[in-house]
């Protein structure tokens, strides 16, 4: 249901988001519910990492009542605001802090979505699995906050950035890579995954990119596909280097095993794009060299 969701979205709020930002506001969501918003909303809470690092990007720091636990960006503002809960929301708390807006990932918490939505609470739904999806989602969360300039220049930034990154490594040899995102079940992300988009643009060829998702894996997959560069989102980079059968593998053979800060690859906002040249700069170190 989601998928092709943000091409629509363009087509949407073009057709449903007066001009210069007057309210009432319809947008359609990630989940295809048509959100009217009657004035602009004054008190928003984020149940997202990547929505709150949108959200304070866009310059909406006052407007954010409340966060979920695993927020932790920017550092410093995120730090003040109240808690919301993390993989099961405080409801109660929610409802204390009188949201005029609060923002999720279905990804996320599907669930609990639906639960807040049932209670009717004023609920936007966004998703975002590639770069174009990113910026989709920013245009909506502008749309639905009477931010749509911010959301337009950081957009800008935003791919200024990618185009830099995407010409640097344009037409050299793809590495075959290996994303682990946990280490005991083996996990790796597939096609239709941010991350799996993020390898391609960077330069680079997912070694499971024939598997949908967030799939589980066994050692021996992984031995047989020979990755050329292992990247990690968890810190156990001295485990795998030790793990049995895995020292013919090329990326351990040639010591490219690398422990990546897993919030550049695994959030969908505005960091997203330095998670971009990361990895490009992981795949292909001589393209950046001066």
């Amino acid at each position: 249901m989601l998928r092709g969701w943000w091409l629509a979205l363009t087509l949407v709020l073009a057709a449903t988001v007066p001009a210069g930002g007057a309210f009432p506001v319809t947008v359609t969501d990630a989940l295809g519910r048509k959100v009217t918003l009657v004035r602009e909303p004054a008190r928003i809470i984020s149940i997202a990492p990547s929505v709150t690092e949108v959200l304070f990007a866009l310059g909406l720091d006052r407007r954010i009542v409340g966060v979920s636990d695993a927020d932790d960006y920017p550092r410093e503002r995120v730090r003040t605001k109240p808690r919301v809960g993390g993989v099961q929301l405080n409801i109660e708390r929610i409802v204390s802090l009188r949201p005029d807006l609060i923002i999720g990932m279905p990804g996320l918490q599907a669930a609990q979505l639906e639960r807040l939505i049932a209670m009717g609470l004023p609920v936007l739904a966004v998703e975002a699995n590639s770069i174009p999806q990113t910026y989709a989602q920013i245009a909506l969360v502008g749309a639905a906050t009477a931010s749509e300039r911010a959301a337009q220049r950081l957009i800008a930034s935003m791919r200024s950035q990618q185009s830099g990154v995407e010409a640097a490594v344009r037409g050299r040899p793809r590495l075959r890579v290996y994303v682990e995102i946990w280490g005991e079940p083996l996990i790796t992300a597939g096609q239709g995954t941010f991350i799996d988009d993020l390898v391609r643009r960077a330069g680079g060829r997912n070694v499971f990119a024939d598997l949908r998702g967030w799939p589980q894996l066994s050692a021996e997959a992984v031995i047989q596909r020979n990755p050329e560069i292992i990247v990690l989102t968890h810190r156990q980079r001295d485990q795998v280097l030790a793990r049995r059968g895995w020292a013919q593998v090329d990326a351990i053979r040639s010591g490219r095993v690398v422990s990546a800060d897993s919030a550049l690859l695994s959030r969908p906002g505005p960091r997203i794009v330095d998670g971009l040249a990361y990895l490009a700069r992981l795949l292909h170190p001589e393209a950046f060299r001066r």
